[in-house]
Order: C-alpha cells, then structure tokens, then sequence
C-alpha cells in the first residue's frame, strides 16, 4: 500500500516543527500532535466544541491535531490550540472568554508541553 503525503505546505511545515521542537524539548506531546496531523485527510480529527466543554475544567490548555468545529456550547474559559477552526467555532470561544491559539503560538508558549491536553 501506497503511502500518502499531504500536499499542504503549511500542514508539512507545521509537522516538521513539531518533530524538530520534541526532539530539542524532549517533549514527547509534540510529537504526538505530529503523528496525528499527518494521518491522511480523511483519518484527521474534527472535535465539537460540546466535546472540549465535556473533557476540560476551567483553564485548560488543548491541543486538537484537526480541526474544532462550532457545535455545541462552551461553559468555561480555556486555551484551544488546533489547526484549524471554524468561523463559527472561533466566535463561541470568543463568546466564552476562550483562548484560540495555533499550534506553533502555542509551542512558543509552552515549549515542553505541560499540563497540555490532546483532545481528538
């Protein structure tokens, strides 16, 4: 079996930084979130927002190696790194006093990935 490449160079930079950040860090959670984004298109994560507001407390930091989705309500303010987001997922976390970083902001922010949750 063939295996695939992503022909996104924004996603296929994102992912060698992310090898490259575990491996001078020693933060084996960044290397997850590389694993996970370069799975084909089709196996990627797409998480609601009723999921994030299921799985964090107040003041969490997330990670989705995807994209989040406006489904759903969020309840509490947390800090939600992914990929991407929708138009309408973006406006409820605003709405909610919610955080909505990239994934490399949120590296630079927190270079060793502690108390970083991968939602997905």
């Amino acid at each position: 079996m063939r295996e695939t490449k992503s022909t996104n160079p924004e996603l296929v930079q994102l992912i060698r930084f992310l090898k490259k950040q575990a491996r001078e860090k020693q933060a084996n959670i960044w290397l997850d979130v590389a694993e996970h984004l370069a799975k084909p298109s089709r196996q990627r994560v797409a998480v609601n927002l009723s999921r994030i507001n299921r799985h964090t407390q107040k003041r969490d930091m997330i990670v989705v190696p995807g994209k989040v989705l406006g489904t759903g309500t969020l309840s509490h303010p947390v800090t939600v790194a992914a990929f991407d987001a929708s138009d309408k997922a973006k406006e409820k976390l605003t709405a909610a006093k919610a955080k909505y970083l990239s994934i490399p902001e949120l590296v630079k922010k927190n270079p060793k990935g502690a108390n970083v949750k991968i939602i997905g």
